[in-house]
């Protein structure tokens, strides 16, 4: 997942307008025009970093002289109190550029350190980490780049790059077709023939109707340990495993061991703590 840049400049342009309005009432009152000064990131709690590039970009709107050195990689394991950058340039768009960039860095790096626990708990199985579309709206694209940076890895991005037949969709086609998940997986492939298929599976009968369409992916939501050991051999490798639903972290290394391929969470994104970082004037 590569950061869109056209999208996160207009996230950045809504931000900063939203702080700012008409202006940083207390630093134009307070600090001279042509002061300069100095700054640091930095994180007071171990983290994974995940969003510098876009830190730098929030600073950069307000003045693009100011001068912004990164010190840590991206995805790079950071200790408590390490300097993550460094800021150098006039004071007052460096002081009224703060808080946004601290918003836009410390959500980053909180995904980004959630999904590096959540890969390390699965490390040594075939099994890896997906994140879901329950992200932040209008921030899908940055909440799963910090997914990647963390080292858990992506889903589809939106309703357009995979074909996913969930529950409702099982719901409506049961009503409509003799055999629902078979005609809707054939619907789906006649319509969209580039485009995987996944089908999402609450019982074991569902599992089966799954395998018989030669669905790419089979989803098992909701199913405990022993039923999905089941689904994994009535599967048998005829479709990629991914198990969602009620996912835990205490839950990870027990579902791993069964064999799946992947396992979604959507705490990657959805409830993640902020990671606390500040800026400190040198």
């Amino acid at each position: 997942m590569q950061i869109d840049w056209k999208r996160v400049q207009t996230l950045i342009q809504l931000a900063i307008e939203e702080d700012l309005g008409s202006g940083d009432a207390t630093s134009l009152s307070i600090i001279p025009p042509d002061s300069e000064t100095k700054a640091i990131l930095i994180c007071n709690e171990e983290c994974v970093c995940a969003g510098l590039p876009v830190a730098e970009k929030v600073f950069k709107k307000l003045n693009k002289n100011i001068i912004f050195t990164p010190l840590v990689k991206e995805g790079q394991l950071c200790k408590k109190k390490t300097i993550l950058a460094k800021i150098a340039g006039k004071a007052i768009p460096i002081l009224s550029a703060e808080r946004t960039a601290l918003n836009f860095l410390q959500r980053l790096c909180g995904i980004a350190t959630v999904s590096h626990r959540y890969a390390m708990a699965v490390k040594g199985t075939k099994t890896k980490i997906l994140d879901t579309r329950k992200t932040t709206p209008g921030w899908r694209n940055l909440e799963k780049y910090a997914v990647a940076v963390g080292g858990s890895s992506n889903h589809r991005i939106g309703l357009y790059d995979r074909i996913m037949i969930k529950d409702n969709h099982r719901t409506l086609a049961s009503a409509l077709y003799k055999c629902a998940i078979k005609d809707a997986v054939m619907k789906a492939r006649k319509k969209f023939p580039q485009l995987e298929v996944e089908v999402e599976a609450d019982t074991l009968k569902d599992v089966k109707d799954a395998v018989d369409a030669k669905a790419d992916y089979i989803l098992l939501d909701n199913m405990d340990i022993n039923t999905i050991k089941k689904a994994v051999k009535i599967i048998n490798g005829k479709a990629k495993i991914e198990v969602s639903g009620g996912i835990t972290f205490s839950k990870l290394a027990k579902i791993a061991k069964t064999g799946v391929d992947f396992i979604s969470c959507g705490a990657l994104t959805h409830s993640v703590k902020a990671i606390d970082i500040s800026m400190e004037l040198q």
